[in-house]
């Protein structure tokens, strides 16, 4: 499984690491849960669904 995320002002994805969109979303929403975001977003990515957090988009890898 491979997450892709694209800030909203870009057109291509990026393949990102844990780690990695970990970061982006501690900066994105530095007030949340890291971890339990990172959850959320796994398990809808999952489901073929895209997230958005703040200006960041994640996505499983087709």
């Amino acid at each position: 499984m491979q997450i892709l995320t694209q800030y909203i002002y870009e057109k291509k994805w990026t393949k990102t690491s844990k780690q990695e969109a970990m970061n982006i979303i501690e900066k994105e929403m530095p007030e949340t849960d890291v971890e339990a975001t990172w959850e959320y977003i796994l398990s809808e990515v999952k489901k073929g669904k895209t997230v958005t957090l703040g200006d960041c988009r994640f996505k499983m890898e087709d």
